[in-house]
């Protein structure tokens, strides 16, 4: 990165996740990884912007994801009632601000809420020297809690990453992203640690590219209540390798005959 450049580096790690890009009432789904809005969205509340204030310097800093430990889905089931037994009231309101009762009359809602569990990722965000410095210090001293998409959904720590000495010369993320040892936790290195190399691990990330054959819809436009409109940005996906930490595994190590093929490396044999 040049000088007028910085890097900022977060673990989003958390028992629960939720990444929203269209939520749907009664039904709200989450992404496989951490959405630009989600982030950015955390970094506001960091440095306690109000919802209908300006966020085009956040929108201005490119992103990258890797996904550290993909985590599980989890499917929350809910019912809703009315403890007298009447009729549920709808969104809409009337003339006098009254909310109207359902139509046709319901007497219970049935909503769906998707999270992901035990997932790590880890977000590095480039942009403007002053602006990641003043995020950085943010991080570290939020105004308003952070949330890992949605506010039931808190951050374990540390949120905030050192950025390796190697990497302030680079010139792009997904190099930075190289420089982060592996993030994941004690379990997914302990089934790791069971490989015949477990010094290095290959992880997928999402990478903010001008010139990417994919796009995601998950620019925010604004925070404002009502108004929640998204943007596209263009993506590439890509995997890279990362190390992990881990001492050598004790396992002989295979030849060059037995590479080419192995089904049963993705379980870890």
């Amino acid at each position: 990165m040049n000088q007028d450049q910085a890097v900022l580096l977060l673990r989003l790690a958390g028992p629960l996740q939720a990444w929203a890009v269209r939520p749907e009432h009664g039904r709200r789904e989450t992404q496989g990884e951490p959405t630009k809005s989600g982030v950015l969205g955390l970094l506001a509340a960091a440095q306690g912007r109000a919802r209908g204030d300006d966020i085009t310097d956040l929108v201005g800093l490119s992103m990258a994801v890797r996904v550290d430990q993909a985590g599980e889905l989890l499917r929350d089931y809910h019912t809703t009632s009315d403890h007298r037994g009447g009729p549920l009231p709808s969104t809409q309101v009337n003339a006098k601000g009254e909310q109207k009762l359902t139509s046709p009359v319901k007497s219970t809602y049935v909503t769906q809420r998707f999270y992901l569990q035990d997932a790590v990722f880890v977000a590095a965000l480039a942009g403007p020297a002053a602006l990641i410095t003043g995020l950085a210090e943010a991080v570290r001293n939020p105004a308003f809690p952070l949330a890992l998409g949605r506010r039931s959904c808190p951050p374990t720590q540390p949120v905030l990453l050192p950025l390796p000495e190697q990497a302030e010369s680079m010139q792009d993320l997904e190099s930075v992203l190289r420089t982060v040892p592996w993030q994941a936790g004690p379990r997914a290195q302990q089934a790791h640690q069971s490989r015949r190399d477990p010094q290095t691990v290959r992880l997928q990330a999402t990478i903010d590219d001008s010139a990417g054959e994919y796009t995601e819809k998950d620019v925010p436009l604004s925070f404002t209540i009502g108004m929640r409109n998204r943007g596209q940005r263009r993506v590439r996906h890509t995997w890279i390798v990362v190390s992990t930490g881990l001492p050598p595994s004790s396992k002989p190590r295979r030849t060059r005959e037995d590479e080419d093929h192995d089904p049963f490396e993705l379980l870890g044999w």
